[in-house]
């Protein structure tokens, strides 16, 4: 027999109230775990696949990890080093970006001359927030970074976790099956199954798309000799997890530089845009529909609001655990308002035999 639903609340509200502590106290120290974890999820459907080539599971493992090494020192040794420079770089020059766009105001729009105007003031202000404040913030970010995720955690402990847990994936999920409640485990594996689905479709598609439209923009940009172009396609390709952000903000940062650096070459602004417009129409037309699909479930505004309120309330720990929650608590909630829609509640005694 089953126990009421009132007992099944309390233990399961206390299991989510112990889960949220933990993750409160233990943010920083469990990082290297959840990191681990999120790259073994992320990676079990290539292991998956080698085993079914008539590999082992180990030389799954293995093969996937001497891969990942490899593109990391490739990473590593080329693209992050030029990265840093072209950020720092940035930074260093948007207040000679800012003052050009006020020269190029005051000269088609004499009346913002003035120098009490509105306009001149904010762009003066903006310049000086940017020079001020730009690589604090930068400085900020890789200190904090370096501090919560050091060394040791980046090249030991995340690789040794994410090894260990790809290697044991099958057997971990076996075991975690074992031990659900007898009563519930079919409706639990139904709900997680969907949740798994959910978060395949958005972390592993997205997470590809996210990679493949980086690289593209990255290339071509840098091809078509826009400067900073690594780093607007690392932001624009970052961004895009967050759909319709990616293309926005990297969009406009890469006009914007465009305009600065071509102006009057009408031609070479065109094929920048023309990069982000090609970019959008893959992603909606080819890769979005094939690796992510049409039946997600995760809105863009929920999914904001989750990183948003994960983040503020639990740092790069909450971002990491953001999504999976996000699509664990629409998975449970779009299940109870089907359970709420077959209830007494919703139908009433008249309308109880309704399908």
């Amino acid at each position: 027999m089953a126990l009421p639903i009132r007992e099944q609340l309390k233990y399961w509200g206390a299991a989510a109230a112990v889960f949220f502590v933990v993750l409160w106290v233990l943010g920083d120290v469990i990082l290297p775990f959840v990191l681990g974890a999120a790259i073994a999820y992320f990676l079990d459907p290539v292991a998956d696949r080698i085993e079914a080539l008539g590999c082992s599971r180990a030389v799954a493992t293995a093969i996937i990890t001497i891969t990942a090494l490899l593109v990391f020192v490739i990473l590593a040794l080329l693209v992050i080093p030029t990265l840093v420079s072209q950020t720092a770089q940035l930074i260093s020059t948007a207040p000679d970006m800012a003052s050009r766009l006020q020269l190029f105001l005051t000269e088609r729009f004499p009346d913002l001359g003035d120098a009490n105007s509105t306009i001149r003031r904010s762009l003066a202000s903006i310049a000086e927030t940017i020079q001020s404040r730009g690589g604090e913030v930068l400085n900020t970010i890789l200190s904090s970074f370096s501090g919560v995720v050091n060394a040791l955690v980046i090249f030991v402990i995340v690789p040794v976790v994410a090894f260990y847990m790809l290697y044991d994936w099958d057997n971990m999920v076996a075991k975690v099956d074992a031990l659900l409640p007898r009563d519930h485990a079919p409706t639990i594996r139904k709900i997680a199954s969907e949740v798994d689905a959910t978060m395949a479709g958005f972390i592993r598609g997205q997470g590809t798309v996210c990679l493949i439209l980086g690289a593209y923009y990255a290339v071509a940009l840098m091809a078509v000799g826009l400067n900073f172009g690594l780093v607007v396609g690392f932001v624009a390709g970052a961004l895009t997890f967050i759909p319709y952000v990616g293309a926005l903000v990297g969009g406009v940062l890469a006009l914007g530089l465009a305009l600065f650096q071509f102006w009057g070459d009408w031609l070479w602004i065109v094929l920048v845009w023309a990069i982000f417009q090609s970019g959008q129409f893959v992603e909606g037309n080819i890769l979005t529909p094939r690796l992510v699909g049409s039946s997600v479930g995760l809105h863009p505004v929920w999914l904001i609001f989750a990183l948003s309120a994960f983040g503020a309330l639990f740092g790069f720990v909450g971002l990491l655990v953001a999504v999976p929650v996000a699509a664990s608590i629409g998975v449970i909630t779009r299940f109870a308002i089907s359970q709420y829609k077959s209830s007494l509640l919703y139908k009433g005694i008249e309308h109880k035999n309704d399908p």
